[in-house]
């Protein structure tokens, strides 16, 4: 299983006009095949901070992702906004266990 975690910065006022991409990106990334979990979430202290955490079951499913016309149609909603993503890294990990 591989596990993403990226951080997005967005700039004053582009929050609003990029929530409706992020919510269409959210479904259409969490109905791919390969897809285990997608989720962007905002910092609770800095709410110009998106979190972005996927899990996918293998690489071949997150390049498969990368190659989906709703990943260019985000691209294309956010690009003339003040959002940028700033980090984002791949960690394989087993199928975990509960921390409790």
């Amino acid at each position: 299983m591989l596990i993403v975690l990226a951080k997005a910065k967005v700039g004053e006022g582009a929050m609003e006009p990029a929530r409706a991409a992020i919510a269409d990106m959210v479904a259409a990334s969490n109905a791919e095949a390969g897809c285990i979990a997608y989720a962007f979430t905002q910092d609770v202290l800095d709410p110009s901070v998106l979190h972005i955490v996927e899990k996918w079951v293998d690489d071949a499913a997150l390049a498969a992702h990368f190659a989906t016309p709703h990943m260019a149609a985000f691209g294309a909603a956010i690009s003339g906004l003040d959002f940028q993503v700033v980090e984002a890294l791949k960690f394989h990990a087993d199928d975990g266990a509960p921390v409790m």
